[in-house]
């Protein structure tokens, strides 16, 4: 991923927040049959000597038998984002020399990936990323709410990803390139504009301005 430097982001704990946050994922595979993109939720897992991606996809999808065991492959992770108005430059009003730009967040993670069949290590995955979201809810669902006989058989139905990270880096790209006038702009902006993901952006830009 090409980073400008005032984008850059090292703070790794914001990092790890960010896919944890934001678990939705779009893994980027390639093999003899050419390139590929999944979408699946991931599960982050911190050991004392590295980190683990986790989740699963279908048996019925082809990648497992496709995508080699302990190839490289390219995890994304989406954060906030939203469209930059000129109009929210000061500057713009002095000389109009502005253009409309896009701001956002996103966590690259790349990795070996191997593929888990073991039932016991699938079931522990599924329970895993239940507690994971299901942990705010009033009245969480838990695995142990099915019956065992159910579960068995949908766990028959998937195959475990597992991805041991190796590199992983991330953009801020929150006007940090902006004049302190133009980061004013562009805060009280989209917070009037009243849409949730816009003000969700307002409060990073806020954040990671220049001090």
């Amino acid at each position: 991923m090409y980073i400008p430097k005032h984008f850059q982001q090292d703070d790794i704990e914001a990092l790890l927040t960010l896919v944890r946050s934001h678990p939705f994922a779009t893994l980027v595979t390639q093999s003899p049959v050419g390139p590929d993109a999944m979408h699946l939720p991931m599960l982050l897992e911190q050991q004392p000597d590295k980190l683990l991606l986790k989740g699963h996809i279908a048996k019925a999808n082809p990648l497992w038998k496709t995508a080699g065991e302990s190839s490289q492959v390219l995890s994304i992770f989406h954060g906030p984002n939203c469209y930059i108005s000129p109009n929210h430059y000061p500057s713009k009003a002095m000389h109009g020399k502005a253009v409309p730009t896009w701001n956002y967040v996103a966590v690259h993670v790349k990795g070996s990936l191997t593929f888990k069949h073991d039932k016991s290590w699938l079931l522990k995955l599924v329970d895993g990323l239940t507690q994971e979201h299901e942990s705010k809810k009033a009245k969480p669902w838990s695995v142990n709410d099915a019956p065992d006989s159910y579960i068995d058989k949908l766990l028959n139905a998937i195959v475990g990803v597992e991805i041991e990270v190796e590199q992983i880096e991330g953009q801020w790209k929150l006007s940090q390139n902006q004049p302190p006038e133009n980061i004013a702009g562009v805060i009280e902006g989209l917070k009037k504009s009243g849409d949730d993901r816009a003000m969700h952006v307002a409060d990073l830009v806020k954040k990671s301005s220049p001090k």
